[in-house]
């Protein structure tokens, strides 16, 4: 049986020429678990590409962009999940590997039981370690690049309470807000919407503001004569694709509401005046990219670590909130409209969040750079 491109026997084959290759061809590894991850690596590959350095990168997505990449230092290869993927992190020969997936060492992902692999881990998202991550998710990497100070105090103080290994501690800064920043400097001027255009971008948990109260909020929304985009998390979209195509008959006739699916198209960001949303860390790079504010409507904290407290440091899911928007009670849903009036002509939000970036951020504009100095630096070490 045909089973397409990238087949089981695509992937082993992928996999066998990945191992067969000598550890001088594949010193420096990128392991991407979903499309999304390139967003996050790719000024840094391309800061490694500049300085000449080949690389390899590993995917378990099969629409994975840079697979289609055609470039002579990038050797790309398709493992998927499952047990290929397994045997993969198991029988791993590298210097150095880069990932975004939490949980080495704690769940299918384990360490090389054959060399001694240097581990790195890139966020993904501007957030706290101790909440919405698993307690234990970043105990066995070797080296973290830090997005800010809250990150390296929070890692610090767990180090101590749990006596743990002291790790690599790389304050970088975040290389996909700088890109966002980039691309989109010129565009931070508010567009001119009338009527105001609002982006409801939930994050995705059992009791999150899509699960919750999403019909009620496009309602009041579109009741107020606003313009609604609909940005649904990719695990929303994944997990919950009768309610999204519920939502998408309700409104239909409503020429001021859209779905947007289509994660790497930034555009819905830029074109709208305002964000509402739950915990999810898109707000902040939202408000940090486009210095625009964001409402926060307070349903049930995302915790996925229940001993987050017992670290001093407030997560900053929780402390940025009032920083670079408003919070909203779930009780209190009808003052949505007036709220959104109200912080859209707030001509002090703006230098409210320019600050709190600037505070919080490491390195703003300059973290590729950084991070391949000490990837580069790793790699010369292990080498000698």
């Amino acid at each position: 049986m045909n089973l397409g491109k990238f087949s089981f026997n695509s992937k082993s084959n992928d996999l066998k020429k990945f191992e067969n290759l000598e550890l001088n061809d594949k010193r420096i590894v990128f392991y991407s678990e979903n499309q999304n991850s390139i967003f996050i690596f790719k000024s840094l590959i391309d800061e490694l590409l500049n300085q000449n350095i080949s690389i390899c990168y590993v995917t378990s997505s099969n629409d994975d962009p840079m697979l289609s990449m055609k470039n002579e230092k990038i050797k790309t290869f398709y493992i998927g999940e499952g047990i290929t993927r397994t045997k993969f992190f198991l029988n791993l020969k590298t210097d150095i590997l880069i990932m975004t997936m939490p949980e080495l060492g704690i769940s299918f992902i384990k360490r090389s039981k054959i060399h001694p692999v240097h581990y790195i881990y890139m966020f993904h998202a501007i957030a706290s370690t101790h909440l919405v991550y698993k307690k234990n998710a970043f105990d066995n990497y070797d080296s973290i690049f830090c997005i800010g100070n809250f990150q390296v105090d929070e890692i610090r103080n767990r180090e101590k309470l749990y006596n743990l290994n002291t790790k690599n501690l790389i304050k970088t800064g975040y290389t996909h807000l700088d890109n966002l920043m980039e691309k989109y400097s010129s565009k931070k001027q508010l567009p001119i919407n009338n009527p105001i255009q609002v982006l409801i971008a939930p994050s995705w948990s059992n009791d999150g503001l899509f699960e919750t109260l999403i019909g009620e909020t496009i309602l009041i929304l579109l009741n107020a004569n606003f313009k609604v985009i609909l940005r649904p998390h990719p695990m929303t979209q994944k997990k919950s694709k009768k309610k999204i195509n519920n939502l998408r008959q309700k409104f239909i006739s409503n020429k001021n509401f859209i779905i947007e699916e289509n994660i790497p198209n930034f555009d819905s960001f830029v074109k709208s005046d305002i964000m509402i949303t739950d915990w999810s860390g898109a707000a902040i790079e939202y408000a940090f990219t486009l210095e625009r504010p964001v409402l926060f409507i307070d349903v049930p904290k995302k915790i996925h670590n229940p001993d987050y407290e017992k670290i001093p440091q407030i997560p900053i899911e929780i402390s940025i909130r009032d920083k670079i928007g408003e919070i909203i009670s779930p009780s209190n849903m009808q003052i949505l409209p007036s709220k959104i009036r109200d912080l859209c002509q707030n001509n002090h939000m703006k230098n409210k969040i320019q600050e709190t970036r600037d505070e919080l951020i490491f390195n703003i504009g300059n973290s590729s750079k950084l991070e391949a100095e000490y990837i580069l630096k790793i790699r010369n070490k292990l080498q000698k």
